[in-house]
């Protein structure tokens, strides 16, 4: 544009000084790229002060929601408020996605909740530091090149099953407590969805948790806090090593939680940081994030976390309000994070669970796609991908595993997706006469041919009826796999049993090598 044009040439044109004066040494400005990197913003105070707010404000909002899922695992505050610090600082190192935000998640605590609850704490940091482990190895596998074959609407029913999660699990928290209970969520809900028409320089969900625990202190009431969950740190996080015995069977125990913590955290890093790449017009390294994600909860699982992943919430606070672009930021909110908690335990142990229980529900309400719902919505789209999104909800939701619905989506999306395009396959059958007069009856078959439309190809030949020669030509059509090429030796045998000859043509040059390799190879006959 020529109005920036304009701007950047007399950004970096030197002032001419005064007759006499020394000229100091030109210092040429940062590029927008050089402010995406932790050098650039080293040498420049105004993008490292950027950085820094930045991780301020992802601190003070990650304290409540990492209470609150530590609440939802299971376990003592403490538990999610380190994993928390140690999940932040160990991506701001070893992630593929600078600024985005890794810490205690609600994904997470879901998963590795009945760990907690059957076996106690010592094998929960043992899943998280072998879930840790499968990251690792996925990541170096490859897996984050897997995430293009997971449809949109199993993503979809993914965020939708874990709003609804998050939201059952706040019910406990409503069930035989003193009334003002109630009061004191609603009041908490409104501060949430009030204060951002009015500013957003300070989050929503403190300023909830401000008001409502002065308020509660101020008035001498008598409500659950987060004190009467547990103990909250005072000293800074240890190396410990879980104290499970190395057996076959403790590995039975944690294995399965392990697996779907993995997944569900690799599924939700890796959404997350494609969301922060389109924000930012920049590329992350998928493959570094996966293996990255799995050092961190191994450093987080040493170090008495209960593991974690990406958020999505924390990380548009990082990115898309604070404007951060480096890893300086999400280093950040892991250190002050930790400076806020040891320094002030004693505040945030007198927060009352109504204002942890009205920032979960926003929570939830936030992160349910309202708009894949809408009756306009729902009119328009597909009945298959409808069938799929709730597939994965219901299942999500049934079973409480994130993983698992989202292998039944994919898994239901498969399904619905041949069955639609097996139906493309079609045949024309016409009868052609030769220059020597022979009539002979040629078959054009137009799709793509696969196991689910192959195995209607045979049926769709009219064998007893056509004349001794049959061309099958197939020059609009390819062939994917064995089954087609069975089904094609079965039309051919079914023929030549009947004494007629069949000569297929027009293949391409992969459906040619295809076919030349398995043709009569295929039946045990």
């Amino acid at each position: 544009m020529p109005g920036r044009h304009l701007e950047t040439v007399l950004s970096t044109t030197p002032v001419p000084a005064p007759s006499g004066a020394p000229v100091p040494p030109a210092t040429p400005p940062a590029t927008p790229s050089e402010d995406h990197t932790v050098r650039g913003a080293l040498r420049r105070p105004a993008v490292l002060r950027r950085e820094v707010v930045a991780g301020l404000v992802v601190a003070l909002a990650l304290i409540p929601e990492a209470i609150s899922f530590s609440i939802i695992a299971g376990v003592d505050p403490r538990v999610g408020l380190f994993a928390s610090f140690t999940m932040a600082v160990s991506i701001a190192f070893l992630g593929g996605r600078p600024a985005m935000i890794s810490a205690a998640t609600g994904a997470v605590a879901l998963v590795i909740a009945p760990v907690m609850r059957d076996h106690g704490l010592e094998y929960l940091l043992a899943t998280v530091v072998l879930g840790g482990l499968i990251q690792v190895a996925l990541g170096l596998a490859g897996v984050a090149r897997m995430m293009r074959f997971i449809p949109r609407s199993v993503m979809v029913g993914f965020v939708n099953a874990l709003a609804i999660l998050i939201f059952l699990a706040q019910l406990p928290y409503l069930v035989d407590v003193p009334f003002l209970v109630y009061p004191m969520v609603a009041v908490g809900i409104l501060v949430m969805v009030w204060l951002p028409r009015i500013t957003t320089a300070v989050p929503g969900p403190l300023v909830a948790i401000v008001v409502l625990t002065g308020a509660a202190l101020l008035a001498g009431w008598e409500l659950p806090d987060v004190g009467d969950e547990g103990d909250l740190p005072d000293t800074l996080p240890f190396l410990l090593l879980p104290d499970v015995p190395l057996t076959l069977e403790t590995l039975q125990i944690i294995a399965p939680y392990a697996l779907a913590m993995a997944l569900v955290g690799l599924l939700e890093s890796l959404l997350t940081a494609k969301l922060v790449d389109d924000i930012t017009d920049t590329h992350s390294d998928k493959t570094r994030e996966a293996w990255g994600q799995g050092g961190a909860n191994i450093i987080t699982g040493f170090f008495g976390g209960m593991g974690g992943c990406a958020m999505i919430g924390q990380t548009m606070i990082n990115v898309k309000v604070s404007g951060a672009r480096t890893r300086i930021s999400t280093f950040s909110a892991g250190v002050l994070l930790l400076v806020l908690v040891v320094g002030f335990g004693d505040v945030v142990a007198r927060i009352p669970m109504a204002a942890l229980v009205a920032v979960m529900i926003m929570v939830a309400v936030g992160t349910f796609d309202w708009h894949s719902v809408a009756p306009a919505t729902l009119r328009r789209m597909p009945r298959s991908e409808t069938t799929v999104m709730v597939s994965t909800v219901v299942v999500v939701v049934a079973t409480h595993n994130l993983a698992i619905g989202v292998a039944v989506g994919v898994l239901v999306a498969m399904t619905l997706f041949a069955r639609r395009v097996a139906h493309l396959a079609t045949t024309h059958r016409e009868l052609v006469e030769d220059a020597d007069g022979e009539v002979h009856a040629r078959y054009t078959v137009t799709g793509e041919l696969f196991f689910a439309s192959s195995n209607d190809l045979y049926t769709q030949f009219e064998y007893a009826e056509d004349p001794e020669r049959v061309v099958i030509d197939l020059s609009a059509s390819h062939v994917w796999d064995a089954s087609t090429v069975a089904s094609l030796d079965a039309i051919v045998t079914k023929y030549e049993r009947k004494g007629k000859s069949v000569e297929i043509r027009g293949l391409d040059e992969h459906s040619t090598h295809m076919h030349d390799r398995l043709t009569g190879q295929l039946s045990g006959h």
